[in-house]
């Protein structure tokens, strides 16, 4: 299933499409592709965090749109044997964390311990 969200002037309704490729229902359980979680924080392992910094005006930007609109993006995640690993997403990631707010929406794919050893390399 795919989610627009359809931004306009406030003077204007903003709403939700979805739409389904596969000719089910909006909202049926669909296998084999992402789904769309909303993750705590504190459940989700930054492997290669330490990389790079984040920029943080860039950081900052978001901590403003996220207050005042929402997360727009989720984050995208690799579940590995019900463990979480985020790979994308480091402002977002860290403009959560410093507004305090205990979960983030996540974009989940699941992986084996061989994507994972990919990703990590």
């Amino acid at each position: 299933m795919t989610n627009f969200l359809l931004q306009a002037p406030n003077h204007f309704r903003t709403f939700t499409l979805s739409a389904s490729s596969n000719g089910s229902p909006p909202g049926a359980p669909q296998s084999g592709g992402p789904l769309i979680l909303e993750l705590p924080l504190d459940k989700i392992r930054r492997p290669l965090m330490r990389t790079r910094a984040n920029d943080p005006q860039k950081v900052k930007e978001l901590m403003d749109s996220i207050s005042e609109i929402g997360l727009q993006v989720p984050i995208d995640v690799l579940e590995v044997d019900e463990v979480y690993y985020g790979f994308s997403g480091c402002h977002r990631y860290e403009a959560h964390q410093r507004l305090g707010l205990p979960t983030i929406r996540c974009k989940v794919r699941r992986g084996t311990k061989e994507t994972l050893r990919h990703h990590l390399r």
